[in-house]
């Protein structure tokens, strides 16, 4: 275990994408993984931005499809609207 005191909240989410990527440095993961086990917030942080991922892949799982094939047709007619009246 490292010896330097734990890592911020601030450091936790600069880096967060490495290390949900799996590109972080072991010794860097560790240290995440510290902080982790102190911060119910930083957790709570990170299974929101998981699933943010998760929700965002899903929305665009077949991105050359034609918008109006994926998105819900309300939401096309609205769009459209707004944008003429613009």
């Amino acid at each position: 275990m490292s010896e330097r005191p734990y890592i911020t909240c601030r450091e936790l989410i600069e880096f967060l994408h490495l290390y949900v990527s799996g590109e972080l440095a072991r010794h860097r993961i560790e240290e995440f993984e510290r902080h982790l086990a102190v911060c119910p917030s930083c957790v709570n942080y990170l299974r929101s931005y998981r699933d943010t991922i998760t929700l965002g892949k899903a929305a665009f799982t077949d991105p050359d499809q034609p918008a109006e094939k994926c998105a819900p047709e309300a939401l096309v007619s609205a769009v459209l609207r707004a944008r003429e009246s613009h």
